[in-house]
């Protein structure tokens, strides 16, 4: 595909973690364009012989955008095929790839996405929020103050908000998050695609423990809940945590309040939160005929 004899800039999506992950279409491009313009030529490299790809690949980053755009550019009109890649996923989305792209729609080159892995859909597809509309934030900022400022921005965001962070910071993030939005349900997903890939879902206080003491290590991908989602948060818990509300239930002689306290104090929990989830499981257990508290104690016989 050709327009005034110019060659076509390909934008390749490339798997985020696992290698099996790269469509058959992005192989044969790969495969059969002049150059890959490439985040990282080593890492492209690695991907390039698992697949006997021979493609030649050059770098092109946010170090040598303007300089190599250029060079990428009169290759283009030349009539050569670019590939663009980045690491992981897809190119041009907070990815220096964007820039390229748009010096090429202004030469009225033919830009032409094959796309593939993609972080944001593969974390969105699991989170268990509603998904019909989103944001993306790319990376929060850097400086405490600025990255501060952007969360606060999603104390009204109606949408699901999903954005990458380093690992490095983090637990930073987790913690600014609970204390800007309080204990939002959030998916936090890293290494998706990789050996170690761990997801888990729950507030911001509790993910937070998950992590550990040390420095924790991996790419990370979160997807926070809206505000009008958060109401409906409030009222779920984790499933090993139901198990123990459950079981609390069965002990003869608790009320429901003081499972809810219980919980809420050996887990760090907000009371009202363990307390609406208590509600929403003694209601689940006596639709499913399981024993119930009586009207009068609220106990459990």
């Amino acid at each position: 595909m050709e327009s005034r004899g110019f060659g076509t800039l390909y934008v390749v999506a490339t798997p985020i973690g696992n290698l099996e992950d790269l469509t058959f279409r992005a192989l044969r491009i790969l495969k059969d364009v002049s150059l890959i313009a490439a985040e990282s030529v080593s890492h492209t490299r690695a991907l390039c012989r698992h697949y006997a790809i021979e493609t030649k690949v050059t770098r092109y980053n946010q170090h040598n955008e303007k300089a190599k755009g250029n060079e990428l550019i009169s290759r283009l009109k030349s009539g050569e095929a670019v590939a663009l890649v980045t690491d992981a996923g897809t190119p041009a989305i907070s990815d220096p790839g964007a820039f390229l792209v748009g010096l090429a729609l202004k030469e009225e080159i033919i830009v032409t996405p094959i796309p593939g892995a993609s972080a944001v859909m593969a974390a969105l597809s699991v989170c268990g929020l509603p998904t019909e509309t989103f944001v993306f934030m790319g990376f929060l900022p850097n400086r405490a103050g600025r990255r501060r400022k952007v969360l606060e921005l999603l104390t009204t965001e109606k949408r699901a908000a999903v954005f990458f962070e380093a690992p490095h910071r983090i637990k930073e993030t987790l913690r600014e998050l609970g204390e800007v939005l309080g204990d939002r349900t959030v998916l936090l997903a890293r290494e998706i695609t990789k050996v170690f890939e761990e997801i888990r879902r729950g507030p911001a206080s509790k993910l937070m423990s998950h992590l550990g003491p040390d420095r924790p290590r991996g790419e990370f991908t979160l997807v926070v809940a809206g505000a009008d989602q958060a109401i409906d948060s409030e009222s779920h818990i984790e499933s090993d945590l139901q198990k123990k509300i459950k079981t609390l239930f069965k002990k003869k002689g608790m009320t429901l309040v003081e499972v809810a306290r219980k919980v809420s104090e050996e887990e760090r929990l907000p009371y009202r939160r363990v307390y609406r989830a208590c509600l929403a499981l003694r209601a689940a257990m006596e639709g499913k005929g399981a024993e119930t508290p009586s009207a009068a104690s609220g106990r459990w016989n």
